[in-house]
């Protein structure tokens, strides 16, 4: 009897860095779920903010709701419109990748400012093609959000049960920001996936996802430890990289919901 896959949560992460958001349902596209990683803070250099450097964005919690983003944080909430943004275009470097952005509004920039103690700017990109991604395993370019790599992230929930039997303080699947988590029977089989479909959308494995430090970052209260990734380097550790879940990329769009099952 064939193994039946199961997808059991979906996530989208609208401001790269920031929380993130659990889905029933999300619509597939080139760049990633629709709204995902489509915006993100830079600070005066126009460098990317990420939880690596500062731990304290998993504490900004967004929302989505008819075309608008709130983002709560410490019982302060901020809005803004999904569609907005300024003209004036902005060349920024997300690892390698030179993208063009746009910044949202100066009174969202100035509230993420106050906040963490520093000038920055809330950004978007705007449209297919504005940031390329290009794959050295596959010497192939993609069309990608502001995601540090890949579109999305896919992980099988016996990989996060097995690290779990290892660790003195359990882990939820949150500090690895996946975009589908799916049931599985065995730990990280999810590796040897290689074509698939979930509802209406084809997807192909691209690579094993190499962890950093943002995976010690406690979501619950931004305090960082040395675990989970001191206990991964022990037995996933492959080329200096410890690999957890896999990039995948999508071949179509369409809509993927909790529930689905994975069709090889």
């Amino acid at each position: 009897m064939s193994v039946i896959h199961i997808i059991k949560e979906i996530y989208i992460y609208p401001i790269k860095s920031l929380a993130g958001i659990s889905c029933q349902q999300a619509f597939a596209e080139e760049m990633g779920f629709q709204n995902d990683r489509r915006w993100m803070l830079i600070d005066a250099e126009n460098l990317p903010l990420t939880q690596r450097e500062y731990p304290i964005l998993s504490q900004f919690y967004p929302e989505i709701s008819e075309r608008k983003i709130s983002i709560t944080f410490k019982n302060q909430k901020h809005e803004f419109s999904t569609t907005e943004h300024l003209d004036n275009p902005i060349q920024v470097n997300v690892w390698e990748d030179k993208s063009e952005v746009v910044e949202v509004n100066q009174t969202t920039s100035k509230w993420f400012s106050g906040h963490l103690g520093f000038e920055c700017k809330l950004v978007r990109i705007m449209k297919i093609g504005d940031r390329k991604h290009e794959s050295s395993r596959l010497k192939e370019t993609f069309n990608v959000s502001l995601a540090d790599g890949y579109p999305y992230l896919l992980i099988g929930t016996e990989s996060l049960d097995f690290l779990n039997h290892k660790l003195a303080e359990k882990i939820t699947i949150k500090r690895f920001r996946p975009n589908i988590l799916i049931t599985t029977q065995k730990e990280h089989e999810e590796d040897n996936f290689d074509t698939f479909k979930i509802g209406e959308v084809n997807f192909k494995n691209i690579k094993p996802c190499g962890r950093c430090i943002m995976v010690n970052n406690n979501p619950q209260n931004g305090i960082v430890k040395k675990e989970p990734l001191k206990t991964l380097s022990k037995y996933r550790n492959v080329n200096n990289s410890v690999l957890f879940g896999i990039n995948i990329v999508s071949l179509n769009s369409g809509i993927i919901k909790v529930g689905d099952k994975i069709v090889f």
